[in-house]
C-alpha cells in the first residue's frame, strides 16, 4: 500500500508540475524579456541572465526578434500563453498599439530611478512607459581616412579638418573628392553600402527621414496627429540620399542585397570612410572580426542636407526605447521584472554590464558620470550634446503613423535606385501613404 500511495504521489506531483508548465505557472520565477536589438542579444544571453540569476535567483529568459521584425514578433508572442512580461514599445505610437498589454508602472522601484520623469509615457493618468536609453545617430566617420584626406597636396577643398565640415555644401565637396582620390586614401567608397535588402532599410526610411519631418513639424506630438505630410523638404533628403547612392561602395544595383550588417562590417574593415548609423553601432564595429578602426578615430557629423542655419545643428539625439510591463502577467512576474530592471539599471553588476557591454547612455539617477559608457560614439553623443552653440535634433520619426507606412517609402527609395521610379513619385507615395495611414490610426 505504501509503494502504491508513493507511486500515486509522483505521478501527482508530475502531472501538478505538467499543468504548471502548460499554464505558465512554472514561469512565475522567471522573466520573459522580449529583445529589441539583435546586435545585443549575446549580451543579454551571455552575460546579463546568468549574473541577475546567480545574484537574485531569478532567471531570465531572453527571446530576440530579428533585425526589423520586432513588432511582428511582439504581437506574435503576445498572443501565445506565456507572453513577454517586460517588452519594448517605440514611444507614443507603440504604447497606443499595445495599450492594452502595457501595466502601471509609478509605483516601480524601476520609475524611481528615471531622472526626468518627463520622459516616461503616459495613459489614462498612470505611466506606462519608461525610456531606459537615451541614442544618438549620424554619419559615422574614421578619423584616421580623414586625417589621409586632409592631408593630400592636390585635395580640392580649402579645409583641412572636418571639424570644419559645417554643412552640406561643404561635405559634398569633401566627400566628392574623396571619391577621386580612393586608391590613395585605401578604401572602396567614401561610404559605406545602402542597405536596401528586406528588413534592413530602417536606417533610410526612418532615421534619415526624421530630418525632413522634423522640419515640417518640429516636434513628435505634432507629427503624432498630423493627418497630411507635404514632405517640404524632400530636397534636402534627396541632396543626402543621392550624395550616399553615389559615393558608395557598392553599385545602385547591388545595394537591394546589402544589409546594415554588412555596412558595418565594411566601416570596421577599413572599407569605406563613412556610415549613417548610432551609437548602439560601437559594438558593431568594434567587436567584428578583422576590426582595423581604432576606438579614438570613430566620431559622429550631423546630417547635412542643406537646410537654413544647419551649421548650428547636432546629430539627432532621443530614444524608442520604451520598456513596458505585461499588464496579463502574474503579481509576482511583475515583481519579477521590477527586480529585474531595477537590478539592471542599479546594481553594481548591473551598471558595469549596461557601461561596458551594452553601452547604453541611460536616463537614470543611479549612474555617475564616471559610469556612462566609455565606448567611442557615447562619448561623441555627449559630446554633440554638450557642443556650444549646437542644438541636437530630436527624434521625430516616432510620430511616424504606422510600419507600413515605412514600408512604402522604403518599397518607393528601392525603386527610386533601380531607375523604375522618378523623384516625383517618391515624393508622391510618401505623401500618399501618410494620409491612408494616418487615417486607419484615427488622426
Amino acid at each position: 500500500m505504501k509503494k502504491i500511495l508513493s507511486i500515486i504521489l509522483v505521478i501527482a506531483l508530475a502531472l501538478s508540475a505538467s499543468f504548471a508548465q502548460g499554464s505558465g505557472e512554472s514561469s512565475a520565477n522567471e522573466v520573459y524579456f522580449l529583445n529589441f536589438k539583435p546586435e545585443i542579444a549575446d549580451v543579454y544571453t551571455d552575460i546579463v541572465a546568468p549574473a541577475f540569476e546567480e545574484e537574485t535567483g531569478i532567471s531570465l529568459r531572453v527571446v530576440t526578434a530579428a533585425s526589423n521584425q520586432y513588432q511582428t514578433t511582439l504581437r506574435s508572442e503576445m498572443a501565445k500563453s506565456e507572453p513577454p512580461v517586460i517588452f519594448q514599445v517605440n514611444g507614443p505610437v507603440g504604447v497606443q498599439a499595445f495599450s492594452s498589454d502595457v501595466a502601471p508602472l509609478e509605483n516601480t522601484e524601476f520609475y524611481t530611478l528615471l531622472s526626468d520623469k518627463s520622459m516616461a509615457i503616459e495613459q489614462d493618468g498612470h505611466v506606462v512607459a519608461i525610456p531606459y536609453a537615451v541614442e544618438g545617430y549620424g554619419i559615422i566617420y574614421n578619423d584616421a581616412i580623414m586625417h589621409s584626406y586632409f592631408a593630400l597636396p592636390d585635395k580640392a577643398v580649402s579645409i583641412s579638418s572636418v571639424d570644419e565640415i559645417r554643412d552640406f555644401e561643404t561635405l559634398k565637396a569633401v566627400v566628392e573628392d574623396m571619391t577621386k582620390h580612393l586608391d590613395e586614401l585605401g578604401i572602396e567608397g567614401v561610404f559605406a553600402s545602402t542597405s536596401m535588402a528586406s528588413g534592413t532599410d530602417w536606417r533610410w526610411q526612418t532615421h534619415l527621414f526624421n530630418m525632413p519631418l522634423w522640419k515640417e513639424f518640429g516636434d513628435v506630438l505634432t507629427a503624432t496627429e498630423a493627418s497630411s505630410f507635404d514632405f517640404t523638404y524632400n530636397e534636402n533628403y534627396k541632396n543626402l540620399w543621392d550624395l550616399y547612392l553615389d559615393n558608395s561602395t557598392t553599385a545602385k544595383g547591388l545595394v537591394s542585397a546589402r544589409t546594415d550588417a554588412d555596412s558595418m562590417a565594411e566601416f570596421a574593415l577599413g572599407q569605406c570612410a563613412m556610415v549613417q548609423n548610432g551609437n548602439w553601432a560601437a559594438a558593431q564595429i568594434l567587436g567584428e572580426a578583422g576590426n582595423v578602426v581604432a576606438a579614438e578615430d570613430i566620431k559622429f557629423l550631423p546630417l547635412y542636407m542643406g537646410f537654413e542655419g544647419e551649421e548650428n545643428m547636432g546629430i539627432c539625439v532621443g530614444t524608442e526605447n520604451y520598456l513596458a510591463i505585461n499588464v496579463h502577467a502574474s503579481e509576482e512576474a511583475k515583481a519579477n521584472a521590477d527586480t529585474f530592471l531595477t537590478w539592471l539599471f542599479s546594481s553594481e553588476t548591473g551598471k558595469r554590464i549596461v557601461r561596458d557591454n551594452l553601452m547604453f547612455i541611460t536616463p537614470f539617477n543611479s549612474f555617475t558620470s564616471e559610469e556612462l559608457p566609455s565606448d567611442p560614439l557615447a562619448r561623441e553623443v555627449n559630446r554633440w550634446m554638450n557642443m556650444d552653440g549646437v542644438t541636437s535634433v530630436p527624434w521625430v520619426f516616432q510620430g511616424i503613423p504606422s510600419e507600413q507606412w515605412k514600408s512604402d517609402f522604403g518599397g518607393a527609395l528601392l525603386q527610386y535606385i533601380n531607375g523604375t521610379m522618378d523623384w516625383t513619385a517618391v515624393v508622391d507615395i510618401a505623401k500618399a501613404s501618410w494620409t491612408t495611414e494616418a487615417e486607419l490610426a484615427g488622426r
